[in-house]
């Protein structure tokens, strides 16, 4: 199973729940709400009800695009001499208006359908369109106006189209530059943007309309693959969520849905409410809360009303459906309900102890695991599912996830269960993933309780409750309606010991995309992990080195100004006076943000170390090996490790540096490779997930392994290091292909099963990062200093660590020499200031 889907650049969906009330603060400007822009007094009769632009595109089900109108007055609204028309979102000075002209009327409460563009993929017609045009519309970003008039619009701001009467209704998403108020939220080939079905006009778009599934609605009710709209089947909430993991009712009406609020989400684009059933069957399979979603409109409910609802039951992906590698959410959509009697008392909570969520995490499917009958008892991924959208509470529970920008944090329900040996939970094995990490986000507003800022180890204590979801980042979810107030373990950050005169200290350091563009706080911070944490190493292998102008994609590849800055941050913390070494990379070739040509690098003390330059070196040449005197150097220093090979396509280039300590040559090579961007989840619906990005490194370890034999071959005693940011386990078929021949060895196979770890990921501790040596390096001493990744204040996601080692020689008796040598030197420096 994969842990790590590595979160560079994190993309939110645009349906994500905003559960923290911090998305509050993105509406306030100089202490007040930002207004809506004026347009054009709402509609009392025909209006724009939804639009989807995501047709034949990949992913989509549905082979169109389409408009539907809808008419939310009390007598047929004639569409004759009216048009749709559809403006991009950017609306630059090259844009124009795409027009398709009505014709006929649409009934009081009732809908139209405008066929627009078909594309090259999907499945599944619309229904019968009410008009037809052939406008290929954004997915994601653009305005669609109901114009009164055939003649293509000519405005291009919101102002403009507000002041031009013929606008009858308009629609703007994505961004887009044209719209009513704000913007409604993106959509994407698998969703629409879409009215309540109160039909609501506020004229302001984003609080208007929602994203979700595309519902394309005819005049005669008839919907995709659908005659005319039946009515609502009466139903349980047990009936809806069912015993697998897909309702029985997807995608079709319920009615006469009974049960009791028991939390409001109040802000956000996820809005809506959970009620609970207080009669639940006897199937421990079947949850007895749903979610009712409401998009941007808050529910006028309160927690304790009972209500009776009716409504459209789906299941919510964040992306397309029939592609997502997520589970999802069953919720009722477009609902309706009435409020029967109010304080009602409250279902009680499932109360999670240690040893209620299973060990196993799910049943090894081979595939899909949504059409399985549930086994709570059995896995854990179906014991959440079994209680979607209830009530839960945790007490006194541990945080093994730090608090993040995004308002999240993780917990253990399980605190014996693989801990770390300062508060986290250790990721072992592919089959040993911590069941019992719960990602912990709030429903609470932040003026009532700001959401807590809390490291590895601290304690949520005393009760924290409220429903549980599958989130597609992090897995399921409490959303707390009662938040336990944290208490501070004091997680202290690490300093290793500072190296011996005779011991050369290489480490190495995942600076998180670093450029200039970031803050002088940002680099005091790696500064200082460099001078205080890591006690000034000689040596520290770089990556995520951005270019001069970091993400901004204008060519640009030199990294000086980066290095510079960040040189000059350490000698100002008290360090050395650090010199680098690195290769620029071709552009926009090693991955990595767009534009920011992340690049590895070498930072080196010359007042310990030397560097041995020798010409050659590019972007797209190969370094080599050669033997003098029987001994092994570089053909270029620095040099890239093969990096016209397949299997650093859109990856970062190993760069191989030759070094000279106290006499004795010393390679080591920096990596950084390619990330787990594309494996499936490990809580996704497909068990066991499939790491599709592996197979890249295994290459790349192949390629950097054959190159160590190159080395060794040349000099069997030669002195190498090989460090950085490997992206994989210590487990994985890589590191296995790394160390196969025995002439590499791992350092952090050698540390305590609780000490493994560099990197804290959705609660999981694990490795990434890495420091193998060649079996020359004597007296090897090897530490993770845990610095970033337990804390909520980090200045990288990564912790950095280091090697000590004395260098062979190469010949016994000159390396007890210079062992007697280094002894007599650290005696001394006993009785004098460290170096």
């Amino acid at each position: 199973m994969t842990i790590s889907r590595r979160r560079t650049g994190r993309t939110t969906p645009s349906r994500r729940a905003l559960t923290s009330a911090a998305a509050l603060t993105t509406a306030v400007v100089a202490g007040g709400l930002v207004a809506p822009a004026a347009f054009a007094a709402p509609s009392a009769d025909a209006v724009i009800a939804e639009v989807y632009g995501g047709g034949g595109n990949a992913g989509a089900t549905l082979t169109n695009d389409f408009v539907e109108l809808a008419n939310r007055g009390g007598a047929p609204f004639a569409l004759d001499g009216f048009s749709v028309q559809y403006l991009p979102g950017s609306a630059s000075a090259s844009s124009t208006w795409q027009v398709t002209k009505l014709g006929g009327a649409v009934a009081a409460g009732s809908r139209y359908l405008v066929a627009e563009a078909k594309g090259s993929g999907g499945t599944v017609a619309l229904p019968t369109p009410d008009a037809t045009g052939t406008i290929a519309m954004s997915a994601t970003a653009g305005t669609v106006a109901l114009v009164s008039g055939t003649d293509a619009l000519t405005c291009k701001t919101a102002a403009d189209c507000a002041a031009d009467p013929r606008v009858k209704d308009l629609a703007g998403f994505g961004g887009a530059v044209v719209r009513e108020g704000t913007s409604a939220a993106a959509p994407s080939n698998g969703t629409s943007i879409a009215r309540a079905a109160s039909l609501a006009d506020t004229d302001d778009n984003g609080a208007d309309f929602t994203v979700g599934d595309p519902t394309p609605t005819n005049a005669k009710g008839e919907t995709t693959g659908t005659g005319p709209e039946e009515p609502p089947t009466a139903a349980k909430i047990h009936d809806i969520q069912g015993a697998t993991r897909i309702s029985p009712f997807k995608d079709k009406k319920v009615g006469d849905v009974t049960g009791v609020v028991t939390a409001v989400r109040t802000f956000g684009s996820s809005r809506g409410f959970w009620f609970t059933d207080p009669k639940p069957d006897s199937d421990p399979r079947t949850s007895e809360g749903l979610f009712v979603f409401t998009g941007a409109t808050t529910p006028l409910v309160a927690v304790g009303d009972a209500v009776t609802a009716q409504g459209t039951v789906k299941e919510y992906y964040p992306d397309a459906p029939t592609t997502s590698n997520y589970q999802s959410l069953t919720e009722l959509s477009s609902a309706q309900w009435t409020v029967e009697s109010h304080d009602n008392p409250l279902p009680p909570p499932t109360v999670i102890t240690a040893d209620q969520v299973p060990d196993v995490l799910a049943p090894n499917a081979g595939g899909n695991i949504e059409s399985l009958r549930l086994e709570p008892s059995k896995y854990a991924l179906d014991f959440w599912e079994s209680h979607e959208s209830e009530i839960v509470s945790i007490s006194d529970a541990r945080v093994v996830g730090p608090s993040n920008s995004y308002n999240e944090l993780y917990v253990t329900t399980k605190p014996k269960q693989n801990p770390s040996s300062r508060g986290g939970a250790v990721y072992l094995d592919y089959d040993k993933i911590n069941t019992s990490v719960l990602k912990v986000q709030s429903l609470i507003p932040f003026d009532q309780q700001p959401f807590p800022k809390v490291n590895t180890g601290d304690v949520l204590t005393g009760t924290t409750s409220g429903p549980v979801e599958y989130s597609s980042f992090g897995g399921y979810t409490l959303l707390a309606s009662q938040l336990g107030a944290a208490k501070d373990n004091h997680l202290q950050k690490e300093t290793t010991r500072r190296q011996r005169p005779g011991e050369l200290a290489v480490a190495t350091y995942n600076v998180e995309n670093l450029s200039p563009s970031d803050s002088d706080t940002k680099f005091a911070q790696l500064a200082h992990g460099i001078v205080d944490s890591l006690t000034s190493p000689d040596i520290v292998t770089l990556e995520e080195i951005q270019d001069n102008n970091g993400p901004t994609n204008d060519g640009v590849v030199a990294a000086d100004v980066t290095l510079a800055k960040f040189t000059d941050a350490i000698a100002a913390a008290g360090g050395p006076r650090y010199q680098w070494r690195e290769i620029d990379p071709v552009n926009d070739q090693d991955g990595g943000q767009p534009g920011g040509n992340i690049r590895v690098g070498f930072l080196f003390n010359p007042s310990r170390v030397s560097f041995v330059d020798r010409p050659g070196g590019g972007p797209t040449t190969a370094v080599g090996v050669r033997t003098v005197h029987g001994k092994a150097h570089l053909t270029q220093s620095p040099g890239r490790v093969d990096p016209g090979n397949e299997a650093w396509t859109d990856s970062r280039k190993p760069l191989a540096g030759e070094f000279v300590f106290r006499g004795r040559t010393v390679f080591v090579l920096a990596n950084h490779f390619n990330s787990k961007g594309g494996d499936q989840p490990t809580h996704g619906r497909y068990q066991p997930p499939t790491r599709s990005s592996e197979g890249q490194r295994l290459k790349q370890a192949t390629v950097v392994q054959g190159f160590i034999k190159q080395l060794l071959t040349a000099d069997p005693r030669a002195n190498v290091v090989v460090a950085g940011d490997l992206n994989d386990y210590q487990f994985s078929p890589a590191l296995a292909k790394l160390t196969a021949d025995g002439a590499l060895k791992d350092l952090i196979a050698t540390l305590p099963p609780a000490e493994r770890y560099s990197y804290v990921f959705e609660g999981q501790s694990q490795v990434l990062d890495h420091i193998l040596t060649s079996a020359a390096p004597r007296g090897v001493d090897y530490d993770v200093v845990h610095i970033n990744a337990e804390f909520a204040d980090q200045a990288s996601d990564h912790d950095p660590q280091v090697v000590r080692f004395r260098p062979s020689n190469g010949n016994p008796p000159a390396d007890q020499a210079n062992d007697l040598a280094d002894a007599v030197d650290q005696l001394l420096g006993q009785l004098a200031p460290p170096v």
